[in-house]
């Protein structure tokens, strides 16, 4: 798959444009849409309007069949879309819910246009989880699609720590960030129980992870990522595949787990997990403590301050939750056998 526009040109395919520019954990969970256009128009080629360097993990996903780079600040929808040749024939905004999205797409003059806030489309609901959200959209539009289809193929690369406990302490936003030195005594208690533990960490997260690594007495080989961009997206993929589990805040290698189907502990804080969080299975496990009255978005997932519901989940609660996690069924013969986990103490 590649980056270019002029692949864009000369195609007797038809093509649907699809923009959902932002991160790695708005693409998994776009993976079920993406998954429903492929089945529903198998004659055309999915072109995904993402970040470029989301290229890797969109080919990983096996949807997509060219990356058209498109980028904004903050989550903000790119102002115009380099798209080369004749207009799409069909044009899908999951990005969001507004003229802002609809417009670049709108400006390419496609056949059809799938969005809503038009006639011919649901209303929009707040109160409903993102994979729902672009599931209900297709299928108004005759596209069957099943918001629980959001498995990712598990990559070839082997694991670098087969087996690992895998913390990853950073996010996107403070708000969505447990404090490293929790994250620090987890890691303590895991290395102490007798696993492997390894401390993941994307472009701007190296001080963060070493801080951890450092606190728990991991040593800095424990850490992967942080120093010279993303860790590429095969070797990550491969180590979530072969963990046992994944410790993670709200953010996307939660994702990337649920895809893969490791097993999971995610803690919330500023969202609620019916909104973001992983599917009902025993071996995702997802930790929140609103307040009685709180709605399913109380706080800023974009503050600059650690949101007050995340910072009530404790170690312990944490440790339990590793502790009590199981196997998936499907994969309870290929992982390696795991140690007992301790409360922290």
């Amino acid at each position: 798959m590649t980056t270019s526009t002029e692949h864009l040109r000369g195609t007797d395919r038809p093509r649907i444009l699809v923009l959902r520019a932002l991160g790695l954990g708005d693409l998994l969970t776009g993976v079920p849409a993406l998954r429903a256009l492929r089945r529903g128009l198998p004659g055309h080629d999915i072109v995904l309007a993402a970040p470029a360097r989301l290229a890797t993990a969109a080919a990983a996903t096996g949807l997509v069949d060219r990356l058209l780079p498109a980028f904004a600040p903050r989550r903000a929808v790119p102002a115009a879309l380099a798209w080369a040749g004749p207009s799409p024939d069909l044009a899908v905004d999951l990005h969001g819910n507004g003229p802002e999205s609809r417009r670049p797409l709108a400006r390419l003059c496609p056949r059809r246009l799938y969005a809503y806030s038009q006639p011919d489309a649901p209303a929009w609901q707040d109160d409903e989880h993102e994979r729902e959200r672009w599931c209900r959209l297709l299928g108004a539009y005759g596209l069957s699609a099943d918001p629980a289809d959001l498995a990712v193929p598990a990559p070839a690369t082997p694991s670098p720590a087969p087996g690992a406990v895998v913390l990853h302490p950073g996010a996107d936003a403070p708000a969505r960030c447990w404090p490293a030195e929790r994250f620090a005594v987890v890691a303590r208690e895991l290395s102490r129980a007798g696993h492997r533990v390894v401390v993941t960490a994307g472009a701007a997260e190296g001080r963060l992870a070493a801080s951890v690594a450092d606190r728990a007495g991991l040593g800095q080989d424990a850490v992967l990522g942080g120093t010279r961009g993303d860790v590429p997206f095969d070797v990550l993929m491969a180590l979530v595949a072969e963990a046992r589990c994944v410790v993670v805040g709200d953010t996307g290698l939660a994702h990337l787990a649920t895809a893969l189907g490791t097993p999971s502990v995610t803690l919330f804080g500023p969202v609620a997990p019916r909104l973001w969080g992983p599917p009902p299975r025993p071996y995702h496990r997802v930790l929140w403590h609103p307040d009685p009255d709180d709605l399913p978005r109380p706080g800023d997932a974009h503050g600059e301050r650690p949101d007050a519901r995340l910072l009530r989940i404790t170690v312990d609660e944490v440790l339990d939750a590793v502790r009590t996690l199981p196997v998936p069924p499907a994969e309870a013969g290929a992982r390696p056998a795991q140690a007992a986990v301790p409360s922290a103490g």
